[in-house]
């Protein structure tokens, strides 16, 4: 116990030369302490046996749920599974694969490709968002599931502009441009956004007040994270509960992303038509990109808890695919020991950057099946869009 207090500790001292960089290239972070290498889980959760639906029955999907851990390379997933006591709410699922994350530009992609590679099944440009290598817009997942009127909804735990939500909403040359990409939330029907940026919408060199703009389109807005509980369950929501990033789990951000999640779910369900949701688990790769392993396991474990939201509802719904996955791996983690007893794990690092190395991709619910094996980042997006039918 006083070995998990002292790690603990170390880690909260380290943790203010972590935080997320406001640059979207993250610089190279010298690690504080060695200590950044390890990790130790003082309160493991039980994960409880989900019974899935049936993984290749094509017919009946109603809804998909995209959860992206972004950064999330397999030893990722392996690290918080030991931490966790050697079990994950993502062990649930009973089909898993492999997905190839090069962009048009770079065998070794970023956030903005690979993130529109999932949102639009078109490969595009490191730094580019919503559109293809040439500079095309390209319609994404959202955008089509709202067109043939099913709900859609985001929870992240950046800033709404950053690179993975901005892919399923923006269409933009620069994953920089992000009042741009702000603005375009308002060119959207968008049912449910949860994240961080407000700052993007009502300080802007533009003078407009996105805000004042959203509450005109019929949204509802809320800037405090304690105060989504509260949220009219019949309304469109716009949730930019802060000014900027949201703050790692360890500094205070608590429940917020499996609390979210639930909401999210709770108010897109709503509608028979069925909907789409997208969950990241964006600090992942900030950890990553630190090489620091307290701050890395803590995000993928608050990420599985919203995973685990995700897969209760589709248990019960039995209508609904669930997918995780991550759009690259950060820092080539691997791990060189531990103990299971002790939920203990120590890892290295091979980079501070992004590796080409494939990621996993697991699945739960009815059209799993097709989620297995060796397949492109591009064919997931396409795997949902004929999972709702909105591409034959």
């Amino acid at each position: 116990m006083k070995r998990a207090i002292w790690l603990f500790v170390l880690f909260w001292l380290g943790l203010s030369s972590v935080l997320p960089q406001k640059k979207w290239n993250y610089p190279t972070v010298t690690r504080p302490y060695s200590d950044t290498l390890v990790y130790t889980n003082p309160v493991p959760y039980k994960v409880p046996v989900l019974v899935a639906p049936s993984p290749c029955d094509h017919t009946r999907v109603h809804n998909v749920i995209l959860m992206i851990g972004d950064g999330m390379g397999v030893a990722h997933v392996y690290a918080a599974m030991v931490a966790n006591g050697g079990r994950l709410w993502l062990s649930n699922c009973p089909v898993s694969g492999f997905s190839e994350t090069w962009s048009a530009s770079s065998l070794i992609t970023d956030s903005a490709a690979g993130g529109t590679a999932l949102a639009t099944g078109h490969k595009t440009n490191n730094g580019v968002i919503g559109m293809d290598a040439s500079l095309r817009p390209v319609k994404t997942i959202l955008e089509c599931a709202e067109e043939e009127g099913l709900s859609t909804g985001m929870v992240v735990t950046c800033k709404v502009s950053h690179a993975t939500p901005a892919s399923f909403i923006a269409h933009v040359k620069s994953r920089g441009m992000y009042e741009e990409i702000a603005a375009q939330y308002l060119d959207t029907d968008i049912d449910v956004f949860i994240g961080g940026g407000l700052g993007e919408f009502v300080h802007r060199k533009d003078g407009r007040n996105l805000v004042a703009d959203l509450k005109k389109k019929g949204y509802q807005v809320i800037t405090r994270p304690d105060s989504l509980q509260y949220a009219d369950r019949t309304r469109k929501l716009a949730g930019l509960v802060d000014d900027g990033h949201l703050p790692p789990w360890a500094l205070g951000r608590g429940d917020y992303l499996p609390e979210a999640t639930e909401l999210a779910l709770e108010m897109l369900s709503r509608n028979p038509k069925g909907f789409f949701l997208m969950v990241e688990g964006s600090q992942i790769d900030w950890a990553g990109h630190n090489n620091h392993t307290p701050y890395l396991v803590t995000e993928m474990l608050d990420f599985d808890k919203a995973v685990g939201k995700a897969l209760e509802f589709a248990a019960r719904d039995k209508h609904t695919l669930v997918i995780i996955t991550a759009d690259h791996e950060t820092g080539g983690l691997s791990i060189n020991g531990g103990d299971r007893s002790a939920d203990s794990v120590v890892t290295r690092y091979t980079s501070t950057h992004h590796t080409a190395v494939m990621v996993p991709v697991f699945a739960f619910g009815p059209g799993a099946c097709a989620l297995s094996g060796i397949q492109d980042n591009t064919d997931i997006y396409h795997k949902m869009m004929k999972a709702l039918r909105l591409e034959k």
